[in-house]
């Protein structure tokens, strides 16, 4: 979301194309998962501006000196830029003096979604380019569970101005060692992360635009295991009416999920398609939707209440062509048989 206080059926894809590579890193290994979850938070400057910036980070050991992450990271408001976007980093790590404290290079490339002026008669656009980011990282892991991090980041992107960013994080390693320390490998799961499931959510849609106006959103979600770590999931999702736009249609995705802490604990990243049943435009500019398909990637997780409820979280980006972006963020219960 590309602030937190205010396609056509051809193009979907490449839109969301750092996830295909975020998916296939989950699934390198067959006896690797996931181990740590972190959020960072700091600031940021472009150009002559201080600005903020925010990340979530999911992050998986390659054996003892190697990782590799999945970054979703927004880069708080750049003068006539609001981007943020995912990235996929391959990382080289060291332990200095002891396996507690860590030091880390990573390297990977960004997709990013930014709302800039519009250079063309309208109020707004939704860019979408490719860059890369550079990062080194300080680690300590204060006990076998949380950690505490510092990390560098120096963003190049293809439009736009570049930005370095210094963040703090914390950290939560789901799969952990006996020792603190961060983890080589995990072992794998034995059976489905999930099998069959009902979810009904509600929450908040906001438009990407430089207002960020949003509307009230709900959606439901049948979600079905097709392996150890892949779901596939069919669904209806209504965006609500905002001040520019109603949208509401149906969406399908391939997962990567993971469980963790005795299958109370999943984590899901998210790659789909979007077909827009509905769709009525409340304002003349920057134009009426020219194709029914977006993309959609959707970073997701829940907590097991009980062994058939589940509560859930998601956090959906909508990425059109058409300058209609959207953060759509839900939570919501899940039902599972």
């Amino acid at each position: 979301m590309r602030n937190l206080n205010s396609v056509s059926s051809s193009r979907w894809a490449l839109n969301a194309a750092p996830c295909v590579a975020g998916l296939c890193f989950l699934f390198a290994s067959p006896g690797s998962e996931a181990q740590e979850f972190s959020l960072f938070g700091g600031g940021s400057r472009a150009g002559s501006t201080n600005t903020y910036t925010w990340a979530f980070n999911y992050q998986e050991g390659l054996g003892q000196y190697f990782a590799a992450s999945f970054t979703w990271l927004n880069e708080g408001h750049i003068p006539d830029h609001h981007r943020d976007g995912q990235m996929v980093q391959l990382w080289g790590r060291l332990p200095v003096g002891s396996p507690q404290f860590v030091l880390q290079a990573g390297v990977g490339p960004y997709r990013y979604f930014d709302t800039t002026t519009a250079g063309q008669g309208g109020s707004y656009s939704d860019t979408h380019g490719w860059g890369v980011v550079y990062s080194v990282r300080a680690a300590y892991y204060a006990s076998s569970r949380w950690i505490t991090q510092l990390q560098l980041n120096r963003v190049h992107v293809q439009r736009g101005p570049d930005a370095t960013s210094l963040m703090f994080g914390v950290g939560y390693q789901l799969d952990a060692p006996g020792v603190p320390g961060p983890r080589d490998w995990a072992s794998g799961s034995t059976h489905n992360v999930t099998n069959n499931e009902v979810a009904l959510y509600l929450g908040k849609t906001i438009v990407n635009s430089t207002s960020s106006p949003s509307a009230l959103g709900g959606a439901i979600e049948y979600r079905r295991g097709l392996a150890k770590y892949l779901d596939v999931t069919v669904g209806y999702l209504h965006e609500g009416s905002s001040k520019i736009s109603r949208r509401d249609g149906l969406t399908s995705q391939l997962w990567a999920t993971r469980a963790f802490l005795d299958d109370k604990v999943t984590l899901a990243l998210g790659l789909g398609a979007y077909y827009a049943i509905n769709e009525n435009e409340d304002s003349a500019s920057p134009g009426p939707g020219a194709g029914k398909f977006s993309g959609l990637v959707t970073i997701a997780g829940s907590y097991r209440l009980t062994s058939q409820w589940d509560a859930r979280l998601e956090w959906n980006r909508v990425v059109t062509h058409y300058n209609r972006d959207s953060d759509v963020i839900f939570a919501g219960v899940g039902y599972r048989f």
